[in-house]
């Protein structure tokens, strides 16, 4: 049995979509999904059970003996979020149950960490994982502190020599994007909130650069396909030792103006882009430059290629937002 954690959600769903692929039905997702469409994300997918989180340690106690891996997507991942105890209950005491879990019943554990972790930039993207280096990163967003909370917790057990899960390996997704994202409303991807509207003939906005140097657009970040996320996670379940946080992203910084030129291109129609004022609370925590130095996941030996831009904005358009079942 698997244990996906958020299972239901954007980056879950299509890592459940990807054990199916590989053969995998004995799974238990574990998430809620409450009013609107999110059970959607699920709706093609084989799994063996749902349940709630909150029923999740009952579970364990009465069927754990059965669980080989568990990999923990879920969390509330609002960036604007402001419920301090939620967001620690949900991203901090749940996670710190399941990695006391695991490290008792000795099963592999692979959690959601974010580049979120690493605040304004200041330290670079350099996934290091020594409790000095980590102390040095302050995250500009509560979502952003929960998670390298967390972190600091798996890196002071194992630089205390206390025990952890045979594998325990932490992610810190860049800017995801893909399929079964649209019930996150405002936190989706721009590619899924602008399309509709673009192809409608509407135009494309960006923020104005308020940052000597950088023109309007131009400021970049690490656009990650999902799909190249889940093959990742299906081939960390190889792993039979390791404790560590690594990046995940393309490994390459892209401009909005690339993005939006891949988003027109893919529609075939000429670029339409307006600038528009960054609003002033935001201009002093906006991040003009993200990516993720991937060089630590390419020395544990992760070493296919990862989709460029182009080509996974293009797939994702043509393969499901132009489709009336945009679903993975």
């Amino acid at each position: 049995m698997i244990i996906v954690t958020g299972g239901a959600g954007f980056i879950g769903s299509n890592i459940v979509a990807a054990l199916n692929e590989a053969g995998r039905r004995d799974i238990l997702v574990v998430d809620k999904l409450r009013g609107g469409l999110k059970w959607q994300n699920l709706r093609k997918r084989n799994m063996d059970d749902i349940i709630a989180p909150e029923a999740l340690p009952a579970w364990l106690a009465a069927h754990g003996g059965q669980v080989e891996t568990v990999i923990h997507m879920g969390a509330n991942s609002s960036t604007m979020a402001t419920d301090g105890d939620d967001v620690l209950d949900r991203n901090y005491h749940f996670s710190r149950m399941l990695l006391d879990w695991c490290t008792t019943a000795r099963v592999p554990l692979i959690y959601a960490s974010s580049a979120a972790t690493y605040g304004g930039g200041e330290q670079g993207f350099l996934d290091r994982e020594d409790l000095e280096y980590l102390d040095t990163l302050h995250p500009l967003n509560l979502y952003g502190w929960s998670k390298h909370l967390f972190d600091k917790l798996v890196m002071t057990r194992r630089e205390g020599g206390k025990p952890l899960p045979p594998v325990c390996i932490g992610l810190k997704f860049f800017n995801v994007f893909g399929p079964n994202e649209y019930h996150k409303g405002p936190m989706m991807s721009v590619i899924s909130r602008v399309f509709d509207e673009v192809k409608n003939g509407g135009a494309m906005r960006l923020f104005r650069s308020h940052r000597e140097g950088w023109a309007d657009g131009e400021q970049q970040r690490d656009f990650v396909y999902v799909r190249d996320i889940a093959a990742i996670v299906i081939w960390l379940l190889s792993l039979r030792e390791g404790v560590g946080i690594y990046n995940v992203g393309s490994g390459a910084a892209r401009s909005w103006n690339d993005l939006a030129a891949a988003i027109f291109a893919a529609i075939e129609q000429s670029p339409r882009v307006d600038y528009m004022e960054m609003p002033e609370h935001l201009r002093e925590r906006y991040q003009y430059y993200t990516c993720a130095d991937i060089n630590r996941l390419r020395a544990l030996g992760w070493n296919q290629p990862m989709t460029g831009l182009e080509e996974a904005v293009t797939d994702y358009i043509k393969s499901y937002l132009d489709n009336e079942d945009r679903y993975h």
